[in-house]
């Protein structure tokens, strides 16, 4: 896809993001959420990761295809230079190539931060089926990342039991 334009979020998106994400949260186990958040409780989570984090969407001719943000790996002082990242593009703008714009912009926007690590928890079936695939595993490996750990049959949604996989990328080698 030519002319992604990659830039900042802001509350004012959280329509067309929440839009996005509701097709994850209705249709699929990528997201292990169960109810779709409100537009308020969205606009929130949009402002609170903006305090810290980068949250980024990407555009191409006005109309926004996926978004990406980063936020804390776990809530202690000895982890502020890992973060956890988080993709979603609209199901029908996958595979265009503005997930892989996003997660560089955000990977450098990360390095500029500090940032040393990088982690994703993917939900990952043992089998895949209707409502999850190894896509998301499969674009986390292209992006460099590679599989830290399993937690076996941890999450439940739509009668079925998933896995939950750890990818990390390290950005920068420690001291």
């Amino acid at each position: 896809m030519e002319n992604i334009e990659i830039r900042t979020a802001s509350i004012h998106d959280a329509e067309a993001l929440l839009n996005i994400y509701r097709y994850y949260v209705e249709h699929t186990a990528i997201s292990f959420e169960y109810e779709v958040p409100s537009i308020d409780g969205f606009r929130t989570r949009i402002a609170n990761t903006l305090t810290k984090y980068p949250y980024l969407v990407a555009l191409s001719d006005g109309g926004i295809l996926g978004y990406t943000y980063a936020g804390p790996f776990i809530n202690r002082a000895a982890y502020n230079w890992s973060a956890e990242t988080t993709i979603y593009i609209a199901s029908d703008k996958r595979k265009q190539g503005a997930g892989r714009q996003l997660y560089e912009a955000l990977e450098a926007s990360l390095a500029r931060m500090g940032i040393r690590n990088l982690y994703a928890c993917i939900g990952y079936p043992e089998k895949e089926d209707e409502y999850l695939t190894r896509n998301s595993a499969h674009f986390h490996e292209h992006m460099g990342f590679s599989q830290a750990g399993i937690f076996h049959n941890c999450g439940y949604k739509f009668g079925r039991w998933y896995h939950m996989i750890w990818m990390e990328k390290i950005i920068a080698a420690g001291d």
